[in-house]
């Protein structure tokens, strides 16, 4: 029991990253197989994937100066449109940095326009502990 928990919580963290992974699968797997793991199952996925975007605002904040290199985890247009989209909705963009597509690259431009830790940080928590809450109800 506690090794899937943990395994949710590394599939949530790469799944908040620009690697792709499924964690909402994996969230509704471990729930619909044992509903007694609902809460620590939405409690895994959420800090795997709020810790991942963290790493994702930490690589926009000092990393950013790197966009140009063939490295940097995300695509110009990609950071483009992340920011574009961050600037013309402001802060509260970041309640869905879970979406697909724009969300991840919505975490690293937030690092890279010098948003505040902590705001970022209890957005970005609300938006994925909210869409993991929803998902793993689904699944009873």
């Amino acid at each position: 029991m506690e090794s899937s928990l943990w395994a949710l919580f590394f599939n949530a963290f790469i799944a908040s990253t620009i690697l792709p992974a499924a964690s909402e699968v994996a969230l509704w797997a471990i729930v619909a197989d044992n509903p007694a793991l609902l809460w620590p199952g939405i409690t895994a996925a959420s800090l795997g994937n709020t810790l991942g975007a963290a790493v994702n605002w930490l690589l926009g904040r000092y990393l950013s100066n790197f966009a140009s290199r063939k490295w940097y985890p995300l695509s110009p247009e990609r950071q483009a449109r992340a920011s574009a989209w961050f600037q013309r909705f402001g802060i509260w963009s970041l309640l869905f940095s879970w979406l697909p597509v724009v969300g991840d690259p919505l975490t690293v431009a937030a690092g890279a326009l010098r948003v505040s830790f902590i705001p970022f940080l209890i957005l970005i928590a609300a938006g994925k502990t909210g869409r993991y809450i929803i998902v793993a109800c689904l699944a009873l």
